[in-house]
């Protein structure tokens, strides 16, 4: 999503580098610019105005006029102040009795349904009991999507036909204090624009059960729209968070970053990608970084951690160090990586010159490349992976038709195998030098 506007503002930085001393000169010309691409990324106009300002007005001081390196000092300053318009991390307030109620409540379109489904699996891997409920019963489907998703992540979905959504939710919050459930998760009906029979219906269910947060959940992709929707929504309902809701979209992102300043609503997730598993607690540091192309290797490491298994990954580190790494060993390294999520929202987490070469490339051409690895690597017998070495040219076509691709791409995996295996020995011998080749 913010990929227009980590390229422009880059660009910006990179040129502010190549001055020794920044004038004041330079720094209006530099927040000019700075101005435009938040503008052109949907941030709202106040906020851009603010943020410019204050940048300004640190960056011209006298601390900036004596840094050893200005430029670094300006970029920190834009860093520090983009962390101050993001706000504060507010984690969800999950103190006191319970079961806990969170009630998830948005326009219709907005992605509540699916979203309750990720935070119910969230809180389910952090050790709560947690359960659905399915309180909109006016969409086609909406009840029988939640129990498909719950089906998926083992959390089960509490409804009961020919109720209205105040008293289901009270059946349920009953139910689920006897069974003995920490957290209950409403997933509540939209309309296609806010009226006054959603907002009673609301207010109804907040009076039927003790609702400990009411998150709303906001599509990021219809930009400084969603500025409107969080402010109706607040003047009736007492919204303790947002969840913001296709952050991986092909948007400008604008919203984002200018939502909590304008309405005061602390973001509380990100839903980042389609997958289940593909929800982020917010933290403005991260997101910070990110969008001015530092990159998130915090972030990227809980991916890892999240799908890696400890123990797997110790012996897998172990045969890599010991020359014995196979074609099988690297299919379950594959295996492992695409379980982290798109390939594009892995490469924008990266940091510095690294994370940059990796915007560079098309992340769809990175996916197919994986796909054709894998498929290669698919067709061969056990033994072909152990033992690479017995690949002759009529077992390379036979994993060519088997695989669905030419012979030449069978060749070019076997030969980045070999350059991989190559790299391995070289860092062996050398006692870890070349490490930095065999990452990139």
């Amino acid at each position: 999503m913010f990929e227009n506007l980590t390229e422009r503002l880059t660009g910006i930085f990179e040129n502010l580098r190549r001055h020794g001393r920044l004038s004041e000169a330079d720094v209006e010309a530099a927040m000019r610019e700075v101005r435009l691409a938040l503008l052109e990324a949907d941030v709202h106009y106040s906020v851009v105005k603010r943020f410019t300002n204050r940048v300004k007005e640190r960056a011209i001081g006298h601390d900036i006029s004596k840094a050893l390196n200005p430029a670094q000092q300006v970029i920190k300053i834009v860093n520090e102040e983009l962390i101050t318009i993001l706000g504060e991390p507010t984690p969800l307030n999950l103190k006191g009795e319970r079961p806990h109620v969170i009630m998830l409540v948005g326009l219709q379109g907005s992605g509540k349904t699916t979203a309750a489904a990720k935070l119910a699996k969230r809180l389910r891997g952090q050790g709560e009991r947690v359960m659905l409920v399915a309180a909109d019963p006016y969409r086609p489907a909406a009840v029988t999507q939640l129990q498909t998703l719950g089906e998926q992540i083992n959390v089960p979905v509490f409804y009961q036909d020919d109720k209205e959504p105040p008293k289901l939710a009270g059946e349920a919050y009953q139910t689920a204090r006897k069974g003995g459930v920490g957290v209950v998760i409403l997933d509540t009906a939209g309309r296609s624009q806010m009226d006054q029979a959603l907002m009673d219906e609301l207010g109804a269910i907040g009076k039927k059960v003790p609702v400990t947060e009411t998150l709303l959940v906001v599509d990021a992709m219809i930009g400084q729209e969603a500025l409107n929707v969080a402010q109706g929504f607040r003047q009736v309902l007492p919204i303790s968070g947002l969840f913001m809701t296709k952050i991986d979209g092909d948007a400008r992102g604008g919203a984002a970053i200018s939502i909590r300043e304008v309405t005061g609503v602390p973001i509380k997730f990100l839903g980042v990608g389609e997958s289940i598993d593909a929800i982020e607690e917010y933290n403005p540091g991260r997101l910070a970084s990110r969008i001015l192309g530092m990159g998130d290797v915090l972030g990227l490491i809980e991916k890892a951690e999240s799908v890696f298994d400890q123990e797997e990954a110790e012996k897998q580190a172990e045969k890599l160090m010991s020359g014995e790494f196979s074609l099988e060993d690297f299919a379950k390294q594959l295996k492992q990586m695409r379980k982290m999520g798109p390939l594009g929202q892995i490469l924008e987490m990266l940091p510095g010159q690294m994370g940059q070469v990796a915007r560079q490339v098309d992340p769809r051409d990175a996916e197919d490349q994986l796909k054709q690895i894998e498929a290669v690597i698919n067709s061969m017998t056990v033994e072909e992976r152990r033992n690479p070495k017995i690949l002759n040219a009529s077992r390379r076509r036979r994993i060519a038709r088997g695989s669905g691709l030419e012979v030449q791409v069978v060749n070019q995996v076997m030969k980045r195998f070999r350059e991989t295996q190559r790299l391995i020995k070289t860092i062996q011998k050398s006692g870890g030098k070349g490490l930095s080749r065999l990452m990139g």
